[in-house]
């Protein structure tokens, strides 16, 4: 199985250090954020003989503006190594903010594990990044 590159965002083991979480940015938009990211290996997703697991985020930014999850969506990807995803927050985040601290929870079996990620905003990106709906 191939190795896949280490990404140039922050990462983190999870689940019992079997997966690497690792996140590759985020896209701003009108009333909402993406965080896109992956997960190696991947995921199951209960079609095989593990339990699936359901992802949900919550956010804060630098200046304490809170952020709940809208959603997302991920699988594996053609090559069958790893997970990717998007997975979304809302409202917008302001364009003061430099900072966006999220925690990943992972539900699978009922039970919670979360993780503590955070990802830098760039003044200079944030109105290049941001895009319709």
């Amino acid at each position: 199985m191939p190795k896949q590159p280490r990404p140039p965002g922050p990462a983190v083991r999870i689940l019992d250090g079997h997966h690497e979480l690792a996140l590759h940015g985020v896209t701003l938009r009108e009333d909402s954020f993406d965080v896109t990211y992956s997960v190696v290996p991947p995921l199951s997703d209960g079609r095989d003989k593990g339990s699936p697991i359901l992802l949900f985020i919550e956010a804060t930014d630098d200046l304490g503006n809170e952020y709940t999850d809208s959603g997302g969506a991920y699988g594996v990807a053609p090559d069958g190594t790893h997970t990717k995803g998007t997975i979304s927050g809302r409202p917008a985040l302001t364009d003061e903010s430099g900072m966006l601290h999220v925690r990943f929870t992972f539900l699978r079996g009922g039970v919670e594990n979360s993780y503590d990620l955070a990802l830098s905003l760039p003044a200079s990106s944030q109105s290049s990044a941001r895009s319709g709906p």
